[in-house]
């Protein structure tokens, strides 16, 4: 549960938005902590532990709708509807298509699905909103978002680029504007949510043209847990050498590989500690994630020919100066020049860490997918209708 404050005129009350749920959180969480991560609430001990805390609370998030005040919620998926993107009421009927649309993200849309029905008994009367992560990448090229891939099969089984980490992308390349002092127009960004999860997208005027996330989060980056880009060829080799089946093959890729997989921590910092105790398992790690990134700079910056800035975001992208370094001196030789004391620099504000004679604008800006998500979700209640038609009463 992370609490945020509208903000920008919207409201001045607190909006309440639910985030991802995992299995291995507790039911013993506190309202007035930025608690990114919460287990599916679907137990009678867990709905008591939450009613008792939420109603020690001295107040009760809202969002505002018109001249009246309304509370609201909002979840955000892995995937939108198939047919559409946006944000969507909660209803009984868009509950079971949400759940229908666990095949593509069972870690994320089953449990969103849950959470939202045992919130809608705890608080029936406040409207509440999904959020879709991949929304923003609708709006993606054909030739970015289409595999390669047997038209009937692709079709008949909803395959193609997705994305995700959409509402962090958005926020960021909106914001980046004003931080760095240009117009929004023509300006050509890549942006780099690394974190343990991590994505790249490229935007054109506000506009995503590229994202390194495909069908599932699986595709792209170096993660945490995650190969990122792999042949899928390894999935047969496997299969016919190792007799690994599909649950075993999902949990190696997703969970058991990236830097866990290469170093035995997913966490960044320890695998910088590694690496100075002289690791070299560390430091090839290390290399293979700052190699995949800068990949993706170069093909993005080929595809729209030139940027303009580079944004580090997320849990690495906004703390590592050793990660931002290794990437910006390897961009070196087309002009990028980091301001090495900037880097350094901790601070939780928006920053612009390059030289001003440097070819590409480096900027460091926190990401707030909440902020956003509440933000989005206000405007959605106080319009009266979600992106696919639904009502909500006023």
């Amino acid at each position: 549960l992370q609490l945020e404050e509208l903000t920008g005129g919207l409201s001045d009350d607190l909006g309440l938005v639910i985030r991802d749920y995992l299995p291995e959180a507790k039911a013993g969480f506190t309202l007035d902590e930025a608690v990114d991560n919460l287990t599916a609430i679907d137990s009678t001990e867990q709905v008591e532990a939450f009613k008792a805390r939420f109603s020690k609370e001295p107040f009760v998030p809202t969002l505002v709708v018109g001249r009246t005040v309304e509370a609201g919620l909002a979840e955000p998926l892995w995937h939108s509807l198939l047919d559409n993107a946006g944000y969507l009421r909660l209803l009984n009927k868009t509950i079971n298509q949400v759940k229908d649309l666990a095949v593509l993200a069972p870690l994320h849309n089953g449990p969103e699905a849950k959470g939202a029905e045992v919130m809608r008994s705890l608080l029936p009367d406040v409207p509440q909103i999904f959020v879709f992560d991949s929304s923003f990448f609708f709006q993606l090229p054909k030739a970015a978002s289409t595999y390669a891939l047997n038209k009937e099969i692709a079709d008949q089984y909803h395959i193609r680029r997705y994305g995700a980490h959409g509402t962090s992308h958005e926020f960021i390349s909106s914001v980046v504007p004003s931080v760095i002092g240009k117009p929004a127009e023509g300006l050509k960004q890549i942006v780099l949510h690394i974190g343990n999860g991590a994505s790249a997208s490229a935007e054109i005027s506000g506009k995503p043209v590229e994202t390194s996330m495909g069908l599932t989060p699986l595709e792209g980056l170096v993660m945490g847990g995650r190969t990122g880009d792999i042949d899928p060829a390894v999935v047969f080799h496997l299969i016919r050498n190792a007799h690994m089946n599909v649950d075993e093959l999902d949990a190696l890729f997703n969970k058991r590989s990236g830097m866990m997989g290469m170093t035995g921590f997913g966490d960044l910092r320890e695998v910088h500690r590694l690496v100075e105790e002289g690791n070299e398992d560390a430091k090839l790690a290390l290399d293979i994630y700052v190699h995949r990134i800068v990949g993706y700079i170069g093909n993005y910056t080929a595809q729209m020919g030139g940027v303009d800035v580079i944004t580090f975001t997320a849990g690495v992208g906004e703390n590592d100066d050793v990660v931002r370094k290794m990437v910006c001196d390897k961009l070196a030789p087309f002009g990028v020049k980091l301001d090495e004391e900037k880097n350094a620099t901790r601070s939780k504000e928006p920053r612009i860490i390059s030289t001003p004679d440097s070819a590409v604008t480096i900027c460091v800006i926190p990401t707030n997918e909440e902020l956003a998500i509440a933000r989005k979700s206000a405007a959605i209640a106080e319009e009266g209708k979600d992106s696919y038609g639904n009502v909500f009463s006023k």
